[in-house]
């Protein structure tokens, strides 16, 4: 995600078509911003925009995984129409699934 005032990067999102195994508890999409950049809406619109886009290309649902202390990433996946699915376990770590449907 590229800031259109300076043309600076704040932020990076992915969108993968399909899931695999491995990737069934981590989901389809995912994003980060700039740790200089956070809690300045990036997230919210990054996740907005590809929505816009999954919903596109056909896709019906996203599937995002958090982890459970993250309360900024799920409020912004929240506000993105998000809703809670179930919790998993990753290197001794707990974590949210999400799933937003398009």
């Amino acid at each position: 995600a590229v800031r259109v005032s300076d043309n600076k990067i704040v932020g990076i999102v992915d969108l993968r078509y399909q899931l695999n195994d491995f990737l069934k508890d981590f989901g389809n999409c995912g994003y980060s911003v700039r740790p200089s950049e956070r809690r300045k809406g990036y997230a919210t619109e990054m996740l907005r925009q590809i929505c816009l886009v999954a919903k596109k290309y056909g896709l019906k649902q996203l599937q995002l995984s958090v982890e459970k202390d993250n309360a900024a990433s799920i409020k912004t996946i929240e506000k993105n129409g998000g809703n809670y699915c179930r919790s998993f376990t990753f290197d001794n770590e707990e974590a949210y699934v999400y799933l937003i449907n398009l």
